[in-house]
């Protein structure tokens, strides 16, 4: 089944770590930015009904309660199997999420990379470990009991016993769903460059090893199969999200805002990058196809834990690297599927690469 992604820019504050194409805007660009996105979802020719639906961002959970249920109401399929808004720890209010339930939301992910104050402090962050307990029981209570949280591995100050704390926190608030990324290293963030840069600011000085880093990640999944969240996806554990894992297996959607991208009728293509530019020029269609289909099938489905059943012709095609990264032990072969061993999840950027 086919689903949404609306694309909602807009943060209160611009994580150190963050590489997406979000920040803090003026209001009046927010307020340009809503007009645009409900014109571009009011006149789309729906070629099928969605049966999921994700708010993604930025901070998706700082729309008001009229501008969320005015796009929603421009969204065919409701009740859909699966709503999602992302929500930053700390910035709702029951008021909100009753209204949400009543918009059509059923899922909430929560971005809160670590429950260890001091490392959310270095990436601009303000909430606290007691802030998402508060969350997470406000979310029950309110009826919505599926939810992911985020935690990131690599933070500045991060080391084997914080991370523990931060493992703790999950497991006594029992997601049924949670998420695990590596720090990314790139200039598209404030940290990514100083790294880069050798720089001192954002505790980039202090960042974990890629060593320590593989080592929190592991304890993690081991961690989360004890508590019944097992791997799903290289960053995912328990509950699988119906609207992300159409991503890894190629199915349809249709994005909406700014950078959103879509995938129909055998087409690909995305909006303007920036807020900015979405706004002055609207949703234009950019050809977003990929260069080789093929390789782009092997580079999200080996995300999958449980990978995929090449062709035969693509079996032929990539002979030589999958008989290379089965005799490093980085993939491995059983029947006709074809997965990522343990080890080659640790080293999945370098195995992902080979095919594109």
């Amino acid at each position: 089944m086919p689903g949404v992604y609306i694309s909602f820019p807009f943060c209160a504050q611009k994580c150190t770590y963050c590489n997406f194409a979000s920040g803090v805007f003026p209001r009046e660009l927010e307020t340009s930015y809503h007009a645009v996105l409900r014109n571009e979802l009011e006149e789309t020719a729906w070629p099928w009904t969605p049966n999921t639906v994700y708010f993604g961002g930025g901070t998706p959970s700082q729309i008001g309660n009229d501008d969320l249920r005015a796009l929603l109401e421009r969204i065919p399929g409701r009740p859909w199997a699966e709503a999602t808004l992302e929500a930053a720890p700390g910035s709702f209010s029951r008021e909100q999420v009753a209204a949400w339930r009543e918009a059509g939301i059923n899922r909430v992910s929560l971005g809160v990379q670590s429950f260890v104050e001091s490392e959310l402090r270095r990436t601009g962050r303000k909430h606290t470990a007691e802030v998402v307990a508060a969350d997470v029981a406000l979310l029950r209570s309110e009826g919505i009991t599926n939810f992911n949280l985020d935690l990131i591995a690599g933070l500045a100050g991060q080391t084997p016993a914080s991370w523990q704390v931060s493992l703790d926190w999950m497991e006594r608030l029992a997601p049924p769903h949670a998420s695990v990324y590596m720090l990314e290293v790139d200039e598209d963030s404030r940290l990514g460059l100083e790294i880069l840069n050798n720089g001192p600011k954002y505790g980039a000085r202090d960042i974990p090893d890629d060593d320590a880093i593989a080592t929190m990640y592991e304890g993690a999944v081991e961690r989360f199969a004890a508590a019944g969240l097992p791997r799903y996806e290289i960053s995912n554990f328990g509950q699988p999200s119906l609207h992300n894992l159409k991503y890894w297996r190629l199915e349809e959607y249709l994005g909406f805002g700014a950078d959103a991208h879509s995938s129909a009728g055998g087409q690909r293509w995305q909006n303007p990058e920036s807020a900015l530019a979405y706004v002055e020029s609207g949703p234009r269609r950019e050809d977003a196809s990929p260069a080789n289909p093929t390789a782009e099938r092997f580079f999200v489905g080996l995300r999958l834990s449980k990978g995929i059943v090449p062709e035969p012709a693509e079996w032929q095609h990539w002979q030589e690297p999958i008989a290379r990264f089965i005799a490093d032990g980085l993939l491995e072969r059983e029947c006709e599927r074809l997965r990522l061993t343990p080890r080659g999840v640790l080293l999945s950027n370098d195995v992902l690469q080979e095919f594109l």
